[in-house]
């Protein structure tokens, strides 16, 4: 009997702790995409075309599926020899058991980390090295993912509300050109945004302004 409750006092344990170790796992792969993106450019490529959108006014034209989808093949387009260092450095030797897993976390780490400090502010950087009382690191491999990711996710909006700002100035002209026409003419109660729309798509098309957008976001990165 007591060879019976001890046996069935370890299954419980084991039972137990990997109940508790699935359930991490889940969580962190729960997780991962989100910070998959914030350590990517996929976070200034969406802002950017949501400003696009909101500069025309045309409501859910394109829809955020087509933004979605177009942020994320342009990322994976500006990703590409990150991910491609990734795979040689630390994916096919984890798989071919030539490194183990933390070694080949701490591979996979290093082309993310040149990649975002690329485009990281010192600003920003120092923000949060100063909060954690840390020593000011030699080397950027030095920095770590918890000071790095955040710095560069803020210098990431900074930047894409820099290329929002510039893009909502030739549709702002047109909205008070068309207003100050209205006003003249009488006709303050005619919506200038729907006087103003078909000539705000007319710019947009003449200049091939998705080609524009996005060479200025693949020029951004370059």
């Amino acid at each position: 009997m007591n060879e019976f409750m001890e046996f069935f006092n370890n299954s419980s344990s084991d039972t137990v702790s990997t109940s508790v170790k699935l359930l991490l796992l889940l969580t962190v792969l729960s997780l991962a995409p989100s910070i998959l993106i914030l350590m990517t450019s996929f976070t200034r490529i969406i802002i950017v075309l949501s400003f696009v959108r909101t500069s025309l006014a045309t409501q859910q034209m394109p829809p955020n599926q087509v933004l979605v989808g177009l942020a994320l093949f342009l990322t994976f387009f500006i990703m590409s020899p990150t991910f491609s260092q990734v795979n040689e450095q630390a994916l096919t030797p984890l798989f071919n058991n030539e490194i183990n897993l933390e070694e080949a976390y701490e591979k996979a780490a290093i082309p993310f980390r040149e990649f975002m400090s690329k485009h990281t502010r010192q600003k920003d950087l120092e923000l949060f090295l100063s909060y954690t009382h840390a020593e000011r690191p030699a080397t950027i491999q030095d920095i770590p993912l918890t000071v790095l990711v955040p710095a560069y996710a803020l210098s990431e909006l900074k930047t894409a509300f820099q290329i929002g700002f510039m893009i909502f100035i030739p549709f702002l002209v047109i909205d008070m050109v068309v207003a100050s026409i209205l006003m003249s003419m009488g006709m303050m109660m005619l919506p200038p945004v729907m006087i103003s729309l078909p000539f705000k798509i007319l710019l947009f098309v003449l200049v091939d302004g998705w080609y524009l957008v996005v060479k200025s976001l693949l020029q951004s990165f370059g």
